[in-house]
């Protein structure tokens, strides 16, 4: 058993080796024009690493030797069986170095050791399980045709995958897009966020160890108007996968229709409505979720239940529950599992938030939280925060702020609440608490959103599909309907005599 405690984990941490040139055609390269820049830890300011700043010409090689990977058959005519095996291999070096890739995380967006650790990285290491063993387990078609005809379906790998991914949970995502792809045998370009792009680039070191091939997985660290918008662009780039804001989902789409007419799969922004109904029985449950849908890391997740809509008979209660799960949930170092809650990414997110805080200050009423705080005097840290009686009309109820910020809303029915639920751009994810099972299933089946959890907040598994409706953009992540995107229909026609 492994000594997880805070002397540990910093001495771990001081002990990292980070990886900082940008990794192509299976080995780390400086970026072409030589340019850095620097990976910056949130939580005390201090700089990690000088990462390569890669741009238009990097992305030029990463594409190129993607492509020659995947037409010399190197990865995509590889029997599914050894493909199988070598991602096999992959998810158990991830479990061997949990602690490191847990770390990185941490140090680089300011997470919660403790949440990298237990569900981030072991998280990342099931997905490339999953999608291993879902290889050698999906099969093509034989289409009904008359005598003399034989018609083959098959899934076909698209080529060079371009993934663009989030800040947010950086492992996570580049595995959510990677495994897929790579199981589905084509070659990926990741682009991960700027602000964290450390364990892209050591994923991409395990998986040239694990045996995935040179040119196969690709890593380009560097920042979205020069490296993203090249992956966007590029002409030989056959799909891209993006998740992140919807603004720069849209640009992508644009990207699209001015290159090549490539596939993007977007998975954009999110302002989860979260419904609690009186009739709900353990309402102890429902605070305690309801409070970790919008603190969870630091509020900085796509599909956090930051909307939080209460039948007025139980509202005043309910938000004297939340306001003491608030007052326990303070911020601390990331690496003290004694910590309840990160620091904010960077400073341009942080000083977002507070903007969002200081204007809310003036239109709703705040009950708790509402300041930037500073832990051993340093870093970016702000406190959970509520308010209540938030208007329907208000940016806290409409905007998608990215931190631990919730909107409390009091509703007197059920159509009301199902009418100011859907009342907004996204569609991402919505949770509902209630004990009527029939309440359950009608409610459910209104709300508009990729994923309703009943009961609990923000389900989701390897055997589920993850994305939203409207403007949280029609991408989907997880789940064998994942490798559908990657994949192209091909259909091959015999004729023979019958």
């Amino acid at each position: 058993m492994l000594d997880h405690t805070y002397e540990s984990w910093k001495t771990r941490a001081a002990g990292l080796n980070f990886r900082h040139q940008a990794f192509i055609d299976g080995k780390f390269v400086d970026a072409a024009s030589g340019k850095t820049f620097d990976s910056i830890n949130p939580a005390t300011g201090a700089v990690l690493a000088q990462i390569a700043e890669c741009d238009a010409e990097d992305v030029d090689r990463a594409v190129a030797a993607g492509r020659a990977a995947f037409e010399d058959g190197r990865w995509s005519r590889m029997a599914p069986g050894d493909r199988k095996t070598v991602l096999l291999k992959l998810a158990d070096l991830i479990r061997a170095n949990l602690e490191e890739m847990a770390l990185l995380d941490s140090l680089d967006m300011g997470k919660l050791v403790t949440d990298a650790v237990t569900i981030d990285a072991p998280g990342s290491a099931h997905f490339f399980q999953w999608y291993a063993e879902a290889i050698d387990k999906v099969y093509d078609e034989v289409a009904p045709t008359g005598p003399g005809d034989l018609a083959l379906v098959s899934r076909v790998p698209l080529g060079v995958v371009g993934a663009v991914t989030p800040w947010n949970f950086p492992l996570d995502m580049a595995t959510w897009k990677a495994a897929a792809a790579l199981a589905a045998g084509n070659s990926v370009v990741l682009k991960p966020a700027e602000q964290s792009p450390l364990s892209a680039l050591r994923l991409a070191e395990l998986a040239a160890e694990a045996g995935v091939p040179d040119g196969v997985f690709n890593v380009v660290p560097g920042f979205g108007v020069t490296a993203g918008k090249a992956l966007g662009l590029h002409m030989d780039v056959d799909c891209l996968a993006f998740t992140g804001s919807t603004a720069v989902g849209k640009m992508f789409m644009q990207y699209s229709g001015q290159s090549n007419l490539k596939p993007v799969w977007p998975e954009t922004g999110g302002k989860s409505p979260n419904l609690i109904f009186a009739d709900c029985e353990d309402l102890e449950a429902a605070a305690d979720m309801a409070a970790f849908g919008i603190f969870f890391n630091q509020g900085e997740v796509c599909s956090a239940n930051s909307r939080l809509y209460v039948e007025r008979a139980i509202k005043d209660d309910f938000v004297e529950k939340l306001i003491k799960r608030a007052e326990a949930t303070q911020p601390g170092d990331p690496l003290d599992p004694a910590s309840k809650m990160g620091a904010i990414v960077d400073e341009t997110q942080t000083q977002g938030i507070m903007r969002f805080v200081e204007d809310g200050k003036q239109t709703a009423n705040l009950v708790t939280g509402g300041e930037r705080v500073n832990v051993d005097g340093k870093g970016c840290f702000v406190q959970p925060t509520i308010f209540d009686d938030v208007t329907q009309d208000n940016p806290l109820a409409r905007d998608e702020i990215f931190g631990p910020v919730l909107s409390v809303i009091p509703f007197d029915s059920e159509n009301e609440a199902v009418a100011m639920a859907n009342d907004s751009i996204y569609g991402l994810a919505a949770s509902v608490w209630t004990d009527n099972l029939s309440r359950a299933c009608r409610v459910s089946d209104r709300l508009m959103a990729g994923t309703v959890s009943v009961n609990t907040v923000d389900a989701l598994s390897a055997q589920t599909p993850f994305g939203g409706m409207k403007q949280s953009g029609f991408g989907r992540d997880l789940s064998l309907h994942s490798l559908e995107k990657y994949t192209a229909l091909k259909t091959t026609w015999i004729k023979y005599k019958a």
